[in-house]
């Protein structure tokens, strides 16, 4: 007999600021029935998700090394107690460590990679390609190129 969840599945939706945000909220219908930890990098996207667990993470790029690690710690940690069933993300480097880390702790992991990078997977993408349990482009020229899936467009 299958074992039936009694409990609806927790999500951990995250995403950096800007376009990557609105792709990730034009996603929130895929997640009604599922109990949503929000990530992102500005205060201000709380209103967006009214009611939801909202985390704030230090916003960083690969150029800085330093808020790097703190934005990866402060994730680490989220991951660690949020304990997600699923993590999803449109990107960027928020997306890369809640990843990696949600597979740590056994979460399935999904990369939607941005409608912006219409030639060719993102840098973000790429990297975590081999750790994601599935990784989305909105192109379909760019699933076949890269070897990932298509599955439509978000915007």
């Amino acid at each position: 007999m299958a074992h039936q969840r009694t409990n609806p599945p927790k999500v951990l939706a995250i995403a950096s600021g800007g376009g990557h945000w609105v792709q990730l909220m034009r996603l929130r219908p895929a997640f009604a029935d599922a109990k949503m930890t929000f990530v992102t990098v500005r205060p201000t996207y709380q209103s967006d998700v009214p009611g939801e667990d909202f985390r704030v993470i230090p916003d960083a790029t690969r150029w800085n090394k330093f808020k790097l690690l703190l934005m990866a710690a402060k994730i680490f940690w989220i991951v660690a107690t949020v304990r997600p069933d699923v993590v999803v993300s449109t990107g960027a480097a928020p997306g890369y460590f809640a990843i990696r880390f949600g597979r740590w702790f056994g979460a399935r992991t999904c990369w939607l990679d941005s409608i912006a990078n219409a030639e060719e997977l993102s840098l973000s993408g790429q990297q975590i390609r081999p750790h994601a349990s599935i990784v989305l482009t909105q192109w379909p020229h760019v699933a076949e190129s890269s070897g990932v899936e298509f599955a439509g467009s978000v915007l």
